[in-house]
């Protein structure tokens, strides 16, 4: 049986995994993986900007 190569998989990865990835993948030729790796910028900088926009805010100072 053969399987959709294509489709989407939700990971949860840790910022110093997805780094140790990134490190690892620019290693790579640049044609290869400049692809790849612009989606996973793309992916957790729209995390990383949701989460700090649904972050509790701090204590006020006057």
């Amino acid at each position: 049986m053969a399987h959709d190569t294509n489709k989407p998989l939700q990971l949860t990865l840790s910022v110093a995994e997805i780094n140790q990835i990134l490190e690892a993948l620019g290693r790579q030729p640049y044609a290869r993986v400049f692809q790849l790796i612009g989606r996973i910028q793309q992916q957790a900088a729209a995390q990383i900007s949701a989460s700090e926009t649904t972050a509790p805010a701090g204590p006020a100072h006057s």
